[in-house]
């Protein structure tokens, strides 16, 4: 692939950067003392001037009021806008609105699409992605225990999920359910569209992570569906194909995710090596920057956020010329060495800030908390690494290596 940033991405990270630096860093420290719900004005007016900038919704389809963006040109959007927790919700391009974005644009009914996706594109509403459960290994999407059963016109909506990101203040959850259960393994669940206000529906908590409850669009809720029912036409997609499409999901999903860390490695790498350059530890006036150690760290940082970039971006370009399948093993590969690149940055930075590292007077202990979770959501670690060598491995049966 060609590593050339054309020159409208170029224009448009360019601009983007600039306003992340003036309008959103500056933030930050109202956005770490308050809750988020009393944020909002703020952020709406600072989503109103991305709106005016005509940088709204970068990887959004054009025709619901996007930039149109593939894959590729999204991905160095995404690394702009991960330096500060705030820039993926300013530029109406979060998850998980992404992925349900994505998948109504794919999958969607004409009357869905107008009822929710245009609305969604549009940024006068929110949504959440309801798959995880309780009881069952989110690593594993055919385990699920919630089941769509159909009554009349409609489907009834029984089980328990949790990490429905952003389910609070929501408008409508995509919910992945089983309507088939005597189907093969990969046909039992369906992706259903239920509004939150639907009887049924209940909101049980936002599950604290790392001390933290969430509210709004930062909370990670747990959903009880009981006897929730939604009419049949709010199924996405064909029935028994929900697997199928969270895997269409996922794929783009976890680039986004993997640029957005770069991002964090990026903001985080810079705050190091500031302090490491100011920071000084003795009388004679040496800094931080003198001492071998942190100079080794610097090194590895640098040389790992860059191998890590230039995978994301191959693994983007390969699939969007090739799809999901052929780029499959790099989607496996980039997640969990992005994951692992970027906790080693955001634990060294905070290193090197020593007491001040531990305080919210600075991001760093932000992302340290929240980022954490990178190895576990969108499949383990684990999962990816065993995934991904068992597809390596199997290139190698009946071959005679010499």
């Amino acid at each position: 692939m060609d590593f050339e940033i054309p020159d409208k991405i170029k224009a448009i990270t360019d601009m983007i950067d600039e306003f992340v630096d003036k309008e959103l860093i500056p933030m930050e420290r109202e956005f770490l003392g308050k809750d988020f719900r009393a944020m909002l004005p703020a952020l709406q007016e600072k989503r109103e001037m991305v709106k005016k900038m005509e940088l709204w919704a970068p990887n959004h389809p054009k025709e619901y009021g996007g930039m149109g963006l593939n894959l590729v040109e999204h991905a160095f959007v995404s690394e702009s806008l991960g330096r500060t927790p705030i820039g993926h919700y300013v530029f109406g391009c979060q998850a998980p609105d992404a992925g349900n974005i994505e998948i109504l644009h794919l999958h969607g009914t004409e009357e869905q699409k107008e009822k929710y996706l245009r609305p969604l594109v549009e940024g006068k509403i929110r949504s959440c992605f309801s798959m995880t459960e309780v009881e069952m290994p989110g690593s594993n999407p055919v385990m699920m225990e919630t089941t769509a059963v159909k009554d009349g016109d409609d489907y009834v909506i029984n089980g328990q999920k949790w990490y429905s990101s952003s389910s609070d203040g929501a408008e409508f959850a995509i919910v992945m359910a089983v309507t088939n259960p005597d189907a093969p393994t990969y046909l039992k669940a369906s992706m259903i569209i239920v509004p939150c206000n639907t009887p049924g529906f209940n909101q049980v908590r936002n599950i604290p992570v790392m001390g933290e409850p969430g509210t709004d669009y930062t909370g990670h809720g747990e959903i009880l569906y009981q006897n929730c029912r939604v009419p049949q036409k709010n199924l996405l997609g064909p029935e028994g194909h929900g697997f199928v499409i969270a895997q269409e999901r996922l794929g783009p999903g976890r680039i986004h995710h993997c640029m957005r860390w770069i991002g964090i490695c990026k903001r985080c790498f810079d705050l190091m090596c500031s302090r490491a350059s100011k920071r000084v530890i003795s009388p004679n006036g040496k800094t931080l920057a003198t001492r071998q150690i942190i100079q080794a760290w610097i090194s590895e940082c640098a040389a790992n956020i860059q191998a890590a970039r230039l995978m994301i971006l191959n693994t983007a370009w390969k699939m969007e010329k090739y799809g999901n399948k052929v780029a499959r093993q790099d989607v496996s590969m980039i997640k969990f060495f992005t994951a692992n690149v970027m906790q080693d940055v955001i634990d060294k930075a905070l290193q090197v800030h020593g007491g001040l590292g531990m305080t919210d007077d600075i991001i760093i202990p932000f992302f340290y908390r929240h980022e954490r979770a990178a190895r576990i959501y969108d499949g383990a670690d684990e999962v990816h690494k065993v995934s991904l060598a068992r597809r390596i491995l199997k290139e190698y049966e009946g071959r005679e290596i010499r």
